[in-house]
């Protein structure tokens, strides 16, 4: 699988197979994100992959009550301490958790599995679950997995919307 095939075939899973992701993959996941780019090369992140049912059970309430995540063999966490502000005006540890938590997401995908990153999650709540530090910022959540049932991407808006070389107009 290409690069480009995973993208096309990545999509938000919210129900589950009842099957356990292997150990090898999730290390392959693991290291996906270990690889990617950070600001600087400080690899400040810390890449948290939550198999313990009865945590994932817990997440939950920690994800403003999203039931589904239950179904979910594993969840990712991302999180990053030592912020700074870049030169452009973004968090570089936002940047850099966005970036291995792509890498990872797209990496599963060639794997046969499938995530959905959350916006909805309380990061005081899975910090004090997860007994992440008060130095490290949580900046996304992913449950991970072998889709319930087959799925499709949401449409996308044309390339002409989106892509604007040179100058906007």
């Amino acid at each position: 699988m290409t690069v480009m095939e995973a993208i096309q075939a990545r999509y938000s899973v919210r129900q589950y197979a009842d099957k356990p992701i292997e150990p090898e993959k999730i290390e392959k996941i693991m290291e996906a994100g270990r690889l990617a780019p950070t600001a600087s090369n400080q690899q400040l992140c810390k890449h948290i992959v939550v198999t313990d049912k009865e945590l994932i059970r817990q997440m939950v309430s920690a994800c403003e009550d999203q039931k589904w995540i239950e179904t979910a063999p594993a969840v990712l966490v991302e999180c990053a301490s030592g912020d700074r502000t870049m030169i452009c005006g973004q968090s570089a540890r936002s940047m850099d958790c966005a970036i291995a938590m792509s890498y990872m997401t797209l990496e599963a995908v060639e794997l046969g599995l499938q995530s959905c990153w959350l916006g909805w999650f309380s990061p005081e709540k899975v910090r004090a679950l997860l007994n992440i530090p008060d130095d490290y910022v949580v900046v996304a959540v992913a449950p991970i997995g072998y889709p319930a049932k087959e799925g499709h991407r949401s449409s996308k808006k044309a390339t002409e919307e989106v892509v604007v070389y040179n100058k906007m107009n």
